[in-house]
């Protein structure tokens, strides 16, 4: 059975549920007619705002008869439909949400005086409908306005309607007890239209006093301040205020803006970008905006407190994006406003960022975070900021004057410059990947002109303050020349080398960008000059010139009559023809540029990185950010920011790098561990070693691929092999460190070289083995052009031939105890003969590594051994009077070309720790075997001029 509470409630719906469409029949749809097709903005906007709230007065009546249904399901079925199914009570946030939005659409028409100024129009029929308003609003003065009888008539029914509700609840609450199990339904509705009568007189307050405050301004100034949607909560009128060092003649504070007044100027401050500092005592406090700070001073503490309060819960407020419910900052209580946030703001002060928009995090008054800076003249940078500077990685488009295009700056930031790694792309001529400092290329940096430039060029190597300085390959295309080398200022500066695309090379001493005083010429044909040259690198002066066969000229050398090269001087012709090799491996730059200090530029922010603890958040900045291909860079920053690619927590990423060191320090789990690292582009060990692929690959191939050039790569792959094992050991100290561990003693120079070419040399040798065997087939291409001559020349003899012709013992020969026929028999010597020893030595050329390629070797001498030991049938240690000439037929059966250059490689790159030991010796037997195939006796005028193929042996 129902409790006369609910029946009460069923009355009060119906009784509201009428009176909502009275409203509707008598008020808004003749507010409607009045405000139709208006010609004016003001009137269109009146329209709108009638509009809207005759939308929620609908909404409103339908939720009523919604709720009436419920009430009437609830009398007429009281065991099958319980207290919790009515609606008022499961859905009271529901109803709630549409009477709010009903108060705030009245509200706003209350603002701008919609209802007076619309009864305007139909004067005479207000006047007509009086009486008959009157009749559902109680207490209403005979002797008000039109207008005024509007307000109260869109307003004083739902105020009484509400108010009866949270009676008719509260007293439902007492009567069904403490323990019903709609209770809390009950009670939850009682408080929220409880708080729901408080929101009503504050919302209606507050448009009031917004309304009020039009007539005291000007009705410009009117109109931009006292908009429908916004609303007044304090004026320095009724709490006095000053503001310092802006002095303002009236403040205003709005729910979305501070206002601050001064003649005709209007100072307006979205409260989403105000801050204000907790904590002030007496009667000042302070407030922060983007570019200004505010001192608020009251007449008493009273005054600032209240003032202090009401800022802090509408910057609140506006940050929530709504209005607080039930009032303004109640239950709240907020002790201070968010130190974090984000918005949108113009700069007007002169300055970097004048006129600039930046969008996106804060803190305290400036950019901090994440964000976007765009400037009126097409500039935006998006990125990281810090205190109000660009801080971190960011990117910067800037158009160019002339066309549609952008320059385009992907780099770290710090306070405010580039810093640290970064990629530039100015338009379509140009490329810098590199570092900056202050804004400005330093450090080690890659310059090269794009497809599309108009010329060819290319620089690998340092910068100072913008400037090429120090050490760094040049490359001109156009000119065919690559110049190796110092600099300063931007120009050639320094001991240099030039390679010409013709094979000639200069080495000498330059300043201001031109060869000065005593140098070095070597020509294609392995001609020496030594002397002076003109600043164009011609032939001036005294100088003397050793030819391959050993002649020379020495005396004075100068331009002809005709253009070509005139000399006066003294031929020698008596001298002894050099030794083969002694212009012809001429190496240069050797000593002129210390090996240690060529790339400093890339190992020292490695280093500092070491120093530094390896923080996550320098990472990118000291050893480059990750891009996944080469596509030219695009326009839009966003594509930019998703191209990149690195871990989402850097330090995470760092601590597993870290771990993993720690977990692998055993001799074969470190070599596992490094070979993952040196694979791994985004390692920064990885990242070392790419970047040093990339100088050795600017300085050694196309022009700078000349045999001249072979021992400067040489001793700069063991340098880079160091340099790796010195920044695994940083980073395992680090690694220690985290763990309150040190690393053991100090490393001896012995312990560092084994490590060096025992370990490292072989991991990261695979990465230069390219361009370094280059340079070594063209050093010793006349040597293995003979070498292959002899090959070629020893491959007509058959097997026994052969080995009778290279003297080799008969009683060694594979051939005991054969019953075969004498064709068996010589299809066997053709096929078999020593086949083992030969096909395991043709695996030296399957890897790069010198230690493989010399077990290859080892291999090969115990394949030999084992058949011969075969033949005697017995085991057999060959003499080396034995050895070698078996050898020999062995690797001229191998035919592995570019012998010499293997040879030479392996024994440059060798570990030290082999010296004079097994693989030493095989190493110089395998060079006697080389020698002695580019003989003169080896040549086919030697051989045999018929054989017949069928004589036995």
């Amino acid at each position: 059975m129902c409790s006369p509470e609910e029946e009460a409630l069923l009355q009060l719906e119906e009784v509201f549920s009428v009176t909502l469409d009275h409203i509707n029949n008598l008020v808004l749809q003749p507010l409607l007619k009045a405000a139709a097709e208006p010609s004016d903005p003001w009137g269109r906007e009146c329209l709108s705002l009638l509009q809207q709230l005759h939308r929620s007065s609908r909404r409103l009546w339908e939720v009523t008869k919604e709720s009436l249904h419920s009430l009437q399901e609830r009398l007429h079925h009281p065991d099958s439909f319980g207290l919790e199914a009515l609606l008022l009570l499961h859905s009271a946030d529901h109803i709630l949400q549409i009477h709010i939005e009903y108060i705030e659409s009245y509200t706003s028409c209350v603002v701008v005086n919609v209802f007076q100024k619309a009864a305007k129009r139909r004067s005479e029929y207000w006047r007509a409908q009086r009486k008959m308003l009157q009749q559902f609003l109680s207490g209403m003065s005979s002797a008000g306005s039109v207008g005024t009888v509007l307000v109260q008539a869109l307003h004083q029914p739902l105020a009484h309607h509400v108010q009866q509700y949270v009676f008719f609840l509260l007293s439902l609450a007492d009567t069904i007890g403490e323990h019903h199990p709609s209770r809390e339904l009950v009670v939850h509705a009682a408080e929220l239209f409880g708080n729901l009568q408080s929101f009503m007189s504050q919302e209606l307050d507050q448009a009031m006093a917004t309304q009020a405050l039009r007539h005291t301004l000007s009705s410009r100034v009117g109109d931009v301040l006292c908009t429908p949607s916004r609303r007044l909560l304090q004026d320095s009128q009724d709490i006095p205020v000053t503001v310092t060092p802006l002095r303002s003649e009236r403040v205003l504070l709005f729910d979305d803006s501070l206002v601050l007044l001064q003649g005709h100027s209007v100072h307006t401050f979205d409260l989403k970008l105000v801050w204000v500092e907790p904590g002030q005592d007496g009667c000042m406090f302070h407030l922060l905006t983007p570019e200004e700070k505010f001192f608020f001073c009251s007449k008493d503490p009273q005054g600032r407190v209240v003032w202090q309060w009401k800022v802090t819960q509408a910057v609140c407020q506006a940050l929530r994006g709504k209005k607080d419910f039930p009032l303004l900052g109640a239950g709240l209580k907020p002790s201070e406003t968010p130190s974090c946030r984000c918005g949108a703001y113009t700069f007007l002060s002169e300055g970097r960022f004048c006129q600039a928009t930046y969008e996106g995090e804060w803190y305290w008054g400036k950019p901090h975070g994440k964000g976007t800076l765009k400037w009126p003249d097409g500039r935006n940078h998006v990125g990281e900021f810090c205190q109000g500077l660009e801080h971190g990685f960011g990117i910067r488009l800037v158009p160019q004057a002339s066309e549609d295009k952008f320059d385009c700056y992907k780099c770290h930031w710090r306070e405010g410059s580039m810093c640290g790694y970064g990629i530039c792309e100015n338009g379509t001529s140009e490329v810098y990947k590199g570092y900056f400092q202050e804004g400005l290329r330093h450090g080690f940096g890659v310059l090269e002109s794009t497809p599309q430039a108009p010329q060819s060029c290319r620089y690998t190597g340092h910068w100072e303050k913008g400037q090429r300085s120090g050490y760094g390959i040049a490359e001109d295309s156009d000119r065919g020349e690559r110049y190796i080398g110092m600099w300063q200022a931007d120009q050639r500066h320094g001991p240099g080398i030039i390679v010409t695309q013709a094979g000639v090379c200069f080495q000498g001493t330059f300043q201001a960008d031109k060869m000065v005083g005593p140098g070095i010429l070597l020509s294609e044909d392995d001609s020496l000059y030594e002397g002076t040259f003109t600043r164009d690198l011609t032939l001036l002066g005294k100088g003397k010139v050793t030819f391959p066969n050993g002649f020379t000229l020495e005396g004075s050398f100068g331009s002809g009559a005709g253009g070509g090269l005139h000399t006066q001087g003294v031929l020698d012709t008596a001298g002894l023809p050099p030794d083969p090799g002694s212009t012809r491996k001429r190496q240069l730059g050797l000593g002129a540029f210390p090996v240690e200090s060529r790339w400093q530029g890339i190992c020292g922010p490695f280093q500092d990185f070491v120093r530094a603890g390896c923080p996550g958040d320098l990472q990118e900045a000291l050893l480059g950010f990750h891009v996944q291909s080469s596509k030219e860079l695009r326009k839009s920053q966003e594509y930019l920011c998703c191209e990149r690619t690195h871990p989402e927590d850097h330090t995470g990423r760092m601590e597993d790098i870290l771990e993993e060191l720690l977990q692998h320090r055993e001799p074969e789990a470190l070599q596992q561990c490094l070979r993952k690292a040196l694979t791994n582009s985004l390692h920064p060990l990885g990242k070392l070693l790419r970047t040093l692929m990339l100088t050795f690959q600017a300085t050694y191939t196309g022009i700078g691929a000349n045999k001249h050039l072979q021992g400067l790569a040489q001793e700069e792959v063991k340098q880079h092999a160091q340099e790796i094992w010195a920044a695994y050991r940083g980073l395992l100290q680090v690694a220690l460190q985290r763990k309150g561990q040190a690393l053991e003693e100090a490393e001896d120079a012995e312990t560092r070289d084994l490590q060096v070419h025992g370990l490292v040399l072989p991991l990261v040798l695979p990465s230069f083995y390219s361009e370094l065997f280059t340079l070594y087939l063209l050093l010793h291409e006349r040597e293995d052009s003979l070498y292959s001559q002899g090959i070629i020349s020893l491959s007509l003899f058959p097997d026994t031939k052969l080995l009778e012709f290279l003297d080799v013992q008969k009683h060694l020969w594979p051939l005991k105890d054969l019953t075969l026929t004498t064709n068996q028999r010589y299809s066997l010597v053709r096929d078999k003969c020593f086949l083992s020893a030969t096909e395991c030595l043709q695996k030296m050329i399957t890897t790069v590594d010198p230690r493989e390629k010399l077990e290859v070797l080892e291999r090969t001498y115990g394949e030999i051994e084992a058949t011969v030991s075969r033949v005697l049938g017995q085991e057999y240690k060959l003499p080396m009077d034995d050895l070698l000439p078996l050898l020999i037929y062995v690797v001229s059966r191998a035919r592995i070309q570019h012998l010499g250059a293997e040879i030479h490689l392996i024994r440059d790159m060798m570990d030290p720790i082999h010296t004079g030991g097994l693989y030493d010796f095989l190493l110089t037997a395998l060079e006697s075997c080389y020698e002695h195939i580019q003989k003169e006796d080896m040549r086919l005028d030697r051989l045999p001029r018929r054989w017949d193929l069928r004589e036995p042996w």
